[in-house]
């Protein structure tokens, strides 16, 4: 299956009928169909998907700005939810909005940034980042929470979508239960995962609580909640844009990096660079009929 979603209502007749027509030039292509007018659409085909693609890239031009992905047509809508939260559910890195309360913010983004791209090892880059941190008022973290974290467009609508169809979500973030747990209530996860900084009652200590939850981990909750849910991996949908994400992303039967480190995205089945999360619903075959907006 293809799926095609564009920002905005970018996805106008003429070029569904230019994607249509890439279709028909490589494969047997079904009709469109039409999940949301002008914003996302699926056609069904059989046929080399490597053929499809090579035909779509002389086909979609960047000015389009829409994510193309081919995807299963079985089992689309997923029954688990799996997601990472920082820059991906949420528009912010939490622990380098902390840093700038100390007036460190780019010493510790550079060391996020390069963690994220897979450059450096996940908890050695955390022990380090949060070693800088040491000393600071725990009144900080309401601060950062209040005034810097958002979640992304979408979140909500993705969240209450999938479990009004019976899906489990699951919050798990490299990043600290403070704000997990704050964003999980916010955004209509059910459950979260992540670390723990320690602290002294009054400012944060400079440790993370261990074992630190990485990227091996973020696979583990993977696996221990299709074991927990009598599911399969073909049934989840993991969704991040780090490369501590990437265990995850492979493991999950829909694999998707979001706005993602190129890293990533390289090794993604599918990617969204574009869309709102509102796209990992058009992912699965959602109709706008079906998606609640919350």
């Amino acid at each position: 299956m293809l799926n095609v979603v564009a920002d905005a209502a970018g996805l106008t007749d003429e070029r569904a009928e230019a994607i249509h027509g890439a279709c028909r030039d490589a494969v047997v292509a079904d009709q469109v169909r039409w999940l949301a007018r002008g914003r996302a659409l699926d056609i069904g085909f059989t046929g080399d998907p490597d053929a499809l693609r090579a035909s779509l890239r002389e086909v979609i031009r960047d000015e389009w700005v829409l994510d193309a992905n081919i995807v299963e047509s079985a089992s689309r809508h997923k029954k688990l939810l799996i997601a990472d939260m920082d820059s991906t559910i949420i528009a912010c890195e939490c622990i380098d909005e902390l840093a700038d309360q100390m007036g460190i913010k780019p010493k510790v983004a550079a060391i996020t940034e390069r963690a994220m791209r897979g450059e450096i090892d996940f908890p050695s880059a955390l022990r380090e980042r949060v070693a800088l941190l040491k000393g600071l008022p725990l009144e900080a973290l309401a601060k950062v929470y209040a005034e810097r974290v958002r979640l992304n467009p979408g979140a909500r609508a993705l969240t209450a979508t999938m479990r009004s169809h019976g899906a489990y979500t699951l919050l798990v973030s490299g990043g600290f239960s403070y704000f997990t747990s704050r964003v999980a209530e916010a955004a209509g996860f059910e459950n979260h995962q992540a670390n723990r900084l320690a602290d002294d009652g009054r400012v944060l200590t400079g440790m993370v609580v261990e074992p630190i939850l990485g990227r091996e981990a973020k696979l583990e909750a993977l696996r221990s909640s299709v074991v927990r849910l009598g599911i399969s991996p073909a049934d989840v949908l993991a969704v991040g844009d780090g490369a501590n994400d990437l265990d995850m992303i492979k493991g999950a039967g829909l694999g998707v990096a979001y706005h993602a480190k190129s890293v990533v995205a390289a090794a993604a089945a599918a990617s969204i660079a574009h869309g709102d999360l509102t796209a990992l619903l058009y992912l699965q075959g959602y109709s706008d009929a079906e998606i609640l907006r919350v």
